[in-house]
């Protein structure tokens, strides 16, 4: 009998990470509200762990490490080494995608849907994360046009989003770099 509990056990909890990963797929969470940084579900990690330095200093982003561990805005960001870590922390906004990683095209076309770390540009010295390579290639259409939408849409669903859990900004919060 025990046997068969513990078995009942595994597949529920199989259920509900598969329930939850598939909620996290639909851009939803369980309680309804979207985040406001695009992140992990489970881990809470932004960029899928890629370094948000390296998408404006190397040819290609790379995947940042737990060790250089910063917490902005309610979620983990990654990094390759402690001097992009500081370089981050210094000024997140510079760094970090705009929209809070929310597929800028979606957002030019009226609707939120979480941007592909790996499916990217670099506008203006800002970055912008995509759904999907059909998305990111029709904003190059007119990039002026896209952004000048997202940003009126933005400004209209960014209220609707789950409220950042570190609402005072990593500037009054130097505690949060992990040693």
């Amino acid at each position: 009998m025990t046997a068969m509990m513990r078995q009942i056990r595994k597949q529920t909890l199989t259920i509900g990470l598969a329930l939850a990963a598939t909620l996290a797929a639909a851009g939803a969470r369980a309680d309804g509200l979207t985040p406001a940084i695009v992140s992990d579900p489970l881990t809470g990690v932004a960029l899928d762990g890629m370094d948000p330095v390296s998408y404006f200093t190397d040819p290609e982003p790379q995947q940042g490490l737990p060790d250089y561990e910063y917490d902005w805005r309610g979620a983990a960001w990654y990094f390759v080494n402690a001097a992009n870590r500081d370089v981050f922390a210094r000024a997140p906004e510079t760094y970090a995608p705009q929209f809070g990683g929310h597929s800028a095209m979606s957002l030019a076309r009226g609707y939120l849907s979480d941007g592909d770390p790996r499916i990217y540009l670099l506008v203006a010295d800002r970055l912008y994360l995509f759904y999907s390579a059909a998305n990111r290639e029709a904003f190059e259409l007119s990039p002026a046009a896209a952004l000048d939408a997202a940003r009126a849409n933005w400004a209209r669903l960014a209220p609707t989003l789950q409220a950042s859990r570190d609402p005072a900004g990593p500037a009054d919060n130097p505690a949060q770099i992990k040693p």
